[in-house]
């Protein structure tokens, strides 16, 4: 009758040679007894990648800090305290008379981030082709609409110097002066629009933050009247002047306040409030930021807001905002949102100062 001390004996010692055994394979590998889930041996690859788990001695507790079932075969798992992945995979194993369950667990940690890796190289392959069709689209429209635009600033000159001729209204006057500049800034916009597409240097001096914004708002007006949309510009008189081109950060500014205003439609009138402040942060920089009483936004949306074609919009392209911060980061600057504190959003750009720069 064989002795209940030898019935008991661990697996570990009745296989002297299992160690060895495991020793020999390249990545990491570990026997579990298969009556109590305990560890009876493991190679230098294992003790490597695991024994800094606690419950690493036991397949139950290892399976659930890594988080996945004890007895899934070829799951795919991160290692919490290292940040690397492995493929983990069970088989049983019967040597000298022992049942065990023999885990290998090889480490996909690169072949996961190669394939990360391509899966961003052809986003980005798809966005410049994209571009390339947005940019030639831009530079047929920039020029179909030079000429009516310049034909459109004519009319207005010519019905100018009739009005002051005739002695006419004064508000008759003021609306054509209006839209005047509307047409010029549109035919700016259209001029920046041809240099860009054509890679031209933008045109980067110094320039006044609190002009900027009021011609932008200017542009928004009637859009902001008709959202019965409070507006509050506080910019600092002594801001200082940024390096920078004029229609090109207007054209930030204003794609900024436009997402702000269209957050805010289905709010009620009375909670329809929109900041825009400007201050000199800690890294010495003029930093512009937009703020809105909108819904804002969940954190699955804000880790995207800034990827190309992403938008939360029905009828949004979703490069509005990608085209802003790659105007923002030729300036130097960073274009960046927040949750507002106490509801809403906050979208902030920042720019360099002209001191220095000229």
């Amino acid at each position: 009758m064989t002795p209940p001390a030898a019935r008991r004996r661990p697996a570990a010692d009745a296989a002297p040679g299992l160690g060895a055994i495991l020793g020999a394979i390249p990545f990491a590998c570990a026997a579990y007894a298969r009556a109590d889930g305990a560890l009876v041996a493991g190679n230098r690859g294992f003790t490597d990648a695991f024994s800094a788990l606690p419950g690493h001695r036991d397949r139950a507790q290892l399976a659930a800090a890594l988080g996945v079932p004890a007895d899934a075969d070829g799951a795919e798992a991160r290692a919490p305290h290292s940040g690397h992945w492995y493929a983990l995979h069970w088989r049983p194993l019967s040597l000298e008379g022992h049942d065990l369950e023999l885990l290998t667990a090889v480490d996909i940690s690169a072949r996961l981030e190669a394939l990360d890796t391509h899966k961003h190289q052809q986003e980005k392959l798809l966005f410049t082709s994209r571009l390339m069709s947005v940019g030639e689209m831009a530079a047929t429209l920039a020029h179909e609409l030079n000429q009516p635009l310049a034909a459109i600033v004519n009319y207005l000159n010519g019905s100018l110097r009739l009005v002051g001729q005739a002695g006419g209204p004064a508000q008759v006057e003021r609306a054509l002066v209006a839209a005047r500049t509307q047409a010029e800034h549109a035919s700016a916009v259209i001029s920046r629009v041809r240099e860009f597409v054509r890679a031209r240097e933008p045109k980067r001096d110094a320039q006044d933050v609190t002009v900027i914004a009021n011609t932008v708002l200017e542009l928004l007006r009637l859009e902001a009247e008709r959202q019965q949309l409070r507006i509050d510009l506080a910019l600092s008189a002594a801001l200082p002047m940024v390096y920078a081109d004029r229609v090109m950060v207007e054209q930030v500014l204003l794609n900024l306040v436009k997402n702000a205003i269209e957050a805010m439609r289905e709010i009620p009138a009375a909670q329809r409030e929109l900041r825009i402040e400007g201050r000199v942060n800690l890294d010495d920089e003029i930093e512009v930021r937009v703020l809105d009483r909108g819904g804002g936004l969940d954190a699955a949306e804000s880790e995207q807001l800034f990827s190309p074609f992403f938008t939360t919009k029905t009828d949004g392209l979703g490069i509005g905002l990608a085209i802003c911060r790659s105007i923002i980061e030729y300036h130097e600057g960073r274009l960046f949102f927040e949750p507002r504190p106490d509801g809403g959003s906050v979208f902030a750009f920042t720019l360099p100062r002209a001191e220095g720069r000229l």
